[in-house]
């Protein structure tokens, strides 16, 4: 059974000292939820981005917090961000954490272990991924799926604006590449994906990828430990704004996965 506190309750821990305790709440205090959003050069997207996350984050019966990683940004995201912050007052709170590597797998794998939330995931900046869809994410991770994650091709799920067509293209020989690794699992690029902590520490200690194969080879070290990943169709919109190379991108995630085929058995 999940306990869900809150937005504001920061419980104690058993085992711990007051003083401890009063440390650790004011560096990161404990939240049901830890929403990682990987950001660089979003200084003019994020402000509304973050807007519509905690308004949303702000209704739910969980208690949340919303992370941005500045992903090595030359703009003034990072300040962006600090500025939003030190706004909200009440609510949910927001975090912003620096990555010098580059990257969105260096990005999204700084995020997700700089938290202690019960459940955790990210989402990219441009909410390609409707935010309703971390109802049904919870649901399934508070019933004990170790992973849900966002599809654009299993049964179900729209394309809200279409790619375009090298966008297409590309995606779809990327997902023949893959699909005899992570099987099952239709769609392992989607910027939509959540976790229970303790599965997804297990998983992260083994990968060893940053680049384009992080979603892959993290997929693929849940499935090695028999971790339980659901995979939910969404109406999913085409960011205007992506920064996506369809060529010079493709090629690069063609071999980073290519790479982790060879170092993996």
């Amino acid at each position: 059974m999940v306990t869900f506190y809150p937005q504001g309750v920061v419980p104690g821990r058993k085992g711990m000292s007051p003083a401890r305790q009063c440390s650790e709440s004011m560096r990161r205090s404990l939240v049901d939820l830890e929403v990682i959003i990987p950001a660089y050069n979003e200084a003019s997207r994020i402000p509304g981005t973050l807007r519509q996350t905690m308004e949303f984050l702000a209704d739910q019966p969980w208690s949340s917090r919303i992370v941005v990683v500045d992903n090595g940004s030359v703009d003034e995201t990072a300040a962006v961000v600090r500025r939003i912050s030190r706004e909200q007052r009440d609510g949910v709170p927001v975090s912003v954490v620096g990555c010098a590597r580059r990257g969105k797998g260096a990005a999204v794998r700084r995020g997700l272990l700089s938290g202690t939330s019960k459940f955790t995931g990210f989402f990219d900046a441009d909410l390609a991924t409707p935010l309703e869809t971390l109802t049904k994410t919870m649901a399934h991770l508070s019933r004990g799926a170790a992973a849900v994650i966002a599809s654009r091709h299993a049964p179900g799920s729209t394309f809200v604006r279409p790619q375009h067509l090298g966008r297409r293209v590309g995606g779809t020989a990327f997902r023949v590449l893959t699909r005899s690794k992570v099987k099952g699992i239709q769609d392992t690029q989607c910027g939509f994906k959540f976790f229970e902590r303790d599965a997804l520490t297990a998983a992260m200690v083994q990968c060893r990828s940053t680049g384009f194969a992080f979603d892959v080879e993290l997929l693929l070290r849940l499935q090695d430990n028999k971790s339980s990943i659901i995979e939910i169709p969404v109406a999913w919109t085409d960011g205007s704004e992506s920064t996506f190379r369809p060529f010079q991108d493709g090629v690069a995630s063609f071999a980073s996965v290519l790479q982790l085929q060879k170092a993996m058995p």
